[in-house]
């Protein structure tokens, strides 16, 4: 994976400079994601549309997992070792995602000085955090709980939340775990420690990362529950939230027939197929519903 960034970092390097990190270029944003049905911001980033991202909230990660799985996307989940600021809060948002590295300080000094020209912050991680939008959710390669893998205390964090109202993702450290936890924030992160945010450099924003086990691309959609995290990429999104969408009308019809006491369990529920009635209203119970969902 790391020689995976490495390419792209090289192929930024091929591009005309955008800031003072590397970068895909919008055309090669949209060449890596071409598949994105959806609207793309300036940069080119896939944009999941907003009434979708709230039915992705209706989601299990089990739901979104069978059909990656299906599709060949084994690389979409991280959770094995995170910890979860909220349990019991989802998190759900657009991936904007952000790769750091270990401090060298010719590249740092190259780094530092093309920020200052292009009037962008030094700090590390307001680089990033500045560049957030409304149902962004930053996703972070830190290299691990380490000393000075931070990103964040419950200043930057509460940044992150106002300018997002969703939460983060961080293969890294967080810091002031106290203030943090007022926040309504939900975070996955590696492990607390106080240790602000030190030997180390961004050098890569909105480029593919590795966080966890997972690969992320910019403008994946985030799914994170109490087993962990997945990252649904933007062309599969509709069909993974429509079949789960399928399966609770379903089982919200059922429930509601049962509830009448007209019939057995058998009639409705794992027997043989429904009579032509019963199927007749069922279909017309799916349409109706799917058509209010997709308005």
């Amino acid at each position: 994976m790391r020689f995976l960034i490495s390419l792209f970092i090289a192929a930024a390097l091929l591009a005309p400079a955008q800031a003072q990190v590397f970068r895909l270029t919008r055309e090669q944003m949209i060449k890596y994601t071409a598949k994105n049905p959806f609207d793309r911001f300036e940069d080119g980033r896939p944009k999941v549309d907003d009434r979708l991202l709230e039915r992705v909230k209706g989601l299990s990660l089990e739901e979104a997992w069978g059909i990656l799985l299906n599709k060949g996307y084994k690389h979409q989940f991280a959770g094995w070792d995170f910890q979860i600021l909220h349990p019991g809060k989802k998190l759900v948002g657009r991936a904007v995602t952000a790769q750091y590295l270990p401090l060298r300080p010719d590249l740092a000094e190259v780094l530092d000085a093309d920020a200052k020209a292009e009037g962008l912050p030094r700090g590390q991680n307001q680089k990033v955090i500045d560049l957030l939008q409304l149902n962004d959710v930053p996703v972070i390669d830190l290299m691990g709980a380490l000393a000075g893998h931070n990103f964040g205390g419950d200043n930057l964090q509460a940044a992150v939340f106002g300018r997002t109202r969703t939460g983060a993702v961080i293969d890294g450290t967080i810091r002031d775990i106290d203030g943090i936890r007022e926040l309504p924030t939900q975070i996955f992160f590696k492990k607390a420690h106080p240790a602000a945010v030190s030997e180390v450099s961004v050098v890569g924003i909105n480029i593919p990362v590795k966080v966890g086990e997972a690969v992320v691309l910019p403008g994946d959609v985030v799914l994170g529950n109490d087993e962990g995290v997945i990252f649904i990429p933007p062309h599969l999104v509709k069909e993974i939230v429509d079949a789960a969408d399928l399966t609770h009308i379903h089982d919200e019809w059922t429930k509601e027939k049962f509830l009448t006491g007209k019939y057995k369990a058998s009639e409705l529920y794992g027997g043989p197929p429904l009579t032509p009635a019963l199927q007749k209203e069922y279909d017309a119970y799916v349409k109706k519903r799917m058509a209010e969902l997709n308005k």
